[in-house]
């Protein structure tokens, strides 16, 4: 994916890579064609100083190469930012080419 190096990987039903700063998110370059064997999608996301996370989403198994800017994807963010950053409501950068801003809030079991 073109990752210097992870903070933190997780996999669930998805994959969560979690790395450094937006500037590392940005600059991923994955080849979607290996994305396409995993069968998963892919979610890469950091912290940032503007907004609570930043993040880029991949469904190359779907059809979706990139994912401009997905609400339902976050519900797996949603909780997991909600943790690490001691918040109920964030406001989350989408940060592929066409970029969307996401205002969230975590309700327990529900986003």
């Amino acid at each position: 994916m073109g990752l210097e190096a992870a903070v933190e990987v997780r996999e669930g039903r998805d994959y969560l890579v979690v790395l450094a700063d937006r500037q590392q998110v940005e600059a991923v370059r994955p080849d979607m064609a290996r994305l396409r064997t995993l069968g998963k999608m892919i979610c890469v996301s950091a912290p940032d100083e503007e907004y609570d996370f930043v993040s880029r989403f991949f469904c190359p198994g779907e059809g979706v190469p990139e994912d401009p800017v997905t609400g339902s994807a976050h519900s797996m963010l949603i909780p997991w930012w909600g943790e690490k950053l001691g918040k109920t409501t964030m406001m989350a950068r989408q940060v592929s080419a066409r970029g969307g801003d996401l205002r969230c809030q975590w309700q327990g079991d529900r986003c």
